[in-house]
């Protein structure tokens, strides 16, 4: 199976065989399709998190991103030109902070799909294409069940003997100011494992033994029940590609996150460090 991340030689190398997907987005609100028609590496398409790898919905309560149905899911891949075939590779500008969402939707289902390593800052700027390219030809792609062994919902947290772990950064985990949610702090019993720090200087995935590592300090080895967190189940998919890469195990998503734990006030909720 395609390992998680690829680098930039491995898509150079099999450039005519994948399909390249720019998953930009930003909590602050800048717009990701602006940021890509400035500037996205040649031949990729924008999938957008709101309306492609996310539900619209009136409120929160079910969290900010909440997963879209397998339908919206397929039917948006299928409008930008990704057969469910491709192979996808997706990138952002965060270390695939975002991207991590599509891919490991993809993966999930049984598709082939990677984070570019180092996103795009990894690709030549000289080399980056400006504006909308021609669009491509619808594709087809088949609409898939989520698959309910690799999802937990918010009664399965409650009450479950896999170790939970957040993915945000440690302020936020501790209680700290929360910018878009309304209660500040962590889900009791879960255990901090930031994905930024799983970041090195140039953006690039630590090596497999600094992973290994860090989810080792989590209480985490081979074969452990995992479930993963974040805000609003993004970045909470990069922490499970991250297992998978170190060879520990696949994990399961908690799609609601935060976003859905911190709105129902009946749920508790932990401050301080794990």
């Amino acid at each position: 199976m395609l390992e998680p991340f690829v680098d930039i030689s491995w898509c150079l190398a099999n450039r005519t065989a994948i399909t390249l997907a720019d998953v930009r987005w930003y909590l602050d609100g800048r717009s990701g399709a602006a940021a890509y028609q400035a500037g996205h590496i040649p031949g990729a398409v924008f999938v957008d998190l709101d309306t492609v790898l996310s539900e619209p919905h009136e409120d929160d309560r079910g969290g900010r991103h909440p997963l879209p149905t397998p339908a919206r899911f397929a039917d948006g891949l299928g409008a930008l030109g990704i057969g469910e075939h491709d192979t996808v590779v997706a990138y952002d500008d965060l270390g695939g902070i975002v991207a991590a969402r599509l891919v490991w939707l993809l993966r999930a289902t049984g598709h082939a799909a990677a984070v570019l390593d180092g996103g795009l800052a990894a690709w030549p700027a000289a080399e980056l294409e400006r504006g909308s390219p021609p669009p491509r030809a619808p594709a087809r792609f088949t609409a898939a069940p989520w698959p309910a062994e690799r999802l937990a919902s918010i009664d399965e947290l409650a009450d479950s003997d896999h170790v939970v772990i957040d993915a945000r950064d440690r302020e936020r985990f501790a209680g700290g100011p929360d910018p878009v949610d309304p209660r500040s702090g962590h889900i009791p019993g879960a255990r901090s494992v930031p994905v930024r720090e799983h970041l090195q200087a140039d953006g690039r995935i630590a090596s497999r033994e600094r992973l290994r590592e860090t989810f080792t300090r989590a209480g985490i080895g081979e074969g452990t029940p995992v479930i993963s967190y974040c805000g609003s189940g993004v970045s909470a998919c990069l922490n499970l590609l991250a297992l998978e890469h170190a060879g520990l195990v696949e994990g399961r998503l908690y799609p609601g996150s935060w976003s859905e734990w911190s709105r129902d006030a009946k749920r508790p909720v932990a401050t301080g460090e794990d």
